[in-house]
């Protein structure tokens, strides 16, 4: 029997979280096709979110990762990858926006069409405008940037392959973007229309500074573009100050009486003196990343887990080494549920 894996990172989702899994498990054993085990990884949650996730593990199928601090969804999402055993690994959000019992229609789109990613498109987005404005831009500039192909939409709601969590885990720096993870690995990819449910308690843990701090991760990651068009800005800027010149020049002979221009040339100081600090930020998000990765931040790190199994070890010792066989002792009991490395 083939086996799922479910990956969920988890954050205020206290109130939300018991439904999506209880949702996943009547779905996956009404179908009855697959064997199934649902990895949860609280991501620092201020609220009790993981007092509720540890409630629920007297389920031996149902594992929790505790993260010592907030490190964000993509990093949540690796450490849930870090340890899947399932032969097809499914993500969704925590908070019942994305209907468990939809996931057969991924599922079934993957393995019917030899697919080794297929993503969610939603029929009618249920998130706040900022967020649909942000996903929207975020979808143009992935394909722009990073290459997604146009004809496809990429959301957290995803089924892939287990070969492609093996390959996307072997990133450790600091600023993973999943979805740009993905695309280096394959392109064999595909999308299912599926209903997107109204959020049904709280507000999204994404901020406009989260979504722009993700798209600056993926672009700035995965892309040398944005320096390209830097340069491309830099030549632009040149060439108009150039002709500007030999406008002024000519202007001047025309004309020799005409009085100095200081607004025009103020206003041109100021244009370029804002694409030169524009671009010294550019160049400077790209060195801060570089440093920061040098100084081997880490993507996350785990306060402890409950019912890993051998198997699920045995991954997290295939992906992260040596790093893995020091979270053996942070394995707790379920009966333990605290937070107690």
């Amino acid at each position: 029997m083939k086996k799922l894996s479910f990956v969920i990172p988890c954050y205020r989702s206290a109130k939300t979280v018991g439904g999506v899994i209880s949702d996943i498990i009547a779905t996956v054993e009404k179908d009855g096709r697959y064997d199934y085990e649902i990895i949860c990884v609280n991501d620092h949650s201020p609220d009790n979110t993981l007092e509720v996730l540890l409630s629920l593990t007297d389920n031996p199928r149902i594992k929790v990762i505790d993260l010592m601090r907030n490190f964000g969804q993509h990093s949540a999402l690796m450490a849930g990858y870090n340890c899947v055993t399932g032969d097809y690994v499914v993500s969704l959000d925590d908070d019942g926006q994305n209907p468990p019992s939809e996931m057969f229609k991924l599922i079934d789109k993957l393995t019917e069409g030899n697919y080794d990613w297929v993503s969610a498109r939603y029929a009618a987005q249920k998130h706040s405008l900022y967020r649909r404005l942000g996903s929207r831009l975020s979808m143009t500039m992935s394909r722009e940037l990073i290459g997604k192909p146009k004809e496809v939409d990429i959301n957290s709601y995803c089924v892939i392959r287990r070969e492609i969590a093996e390959e996307i885990v072997k990133y450790k720096n600091a600023y993973p973007f999943v979805h740009g993870l993905m695309l280096r690995v394959t392109r064999n990819i595909a999308d299912v229309e599926i209903d997107h449910r109204e959020r049904l308690e709280g507000r999204s843990g994404y901020s406009m500074s989260k979504l722009v701090g993700l798209m600056m991760n993926g672009f700035t990651a995965f892309s040398v573009k944005p320096l390209r068009l830097a340069s491309l800005l830099g030549v632009l800027t040149a060439v108009i100050g150039f002709i500007y010149g030999i406008f002024v020049i000519v202007r001047r002979i025309v004309t020799p009486g005409m009085a100095a221009g200081y607004s025009s040339l103020m206003a041109v100081m100021l244009f370029i003196g804002g694409v030169i600090m524009l671009l010294l930020g550019l160049l400077g998000e790209y060195l801060g990343r570089v440093y920061i990765c040098l100084n081997n931040a880490p993507q996350f790190i785990i306060r402890s887990m409950v019912n890993m199994t051998e198997e699920n070890m045995a991954a997290m010792e295939a992906s992260m080494g040596r790093d893995a066989c020091a979270l053996r002792n942070r394995v707790a009991e379920p009966a333990q549920k605290s937070r107690a490395s």
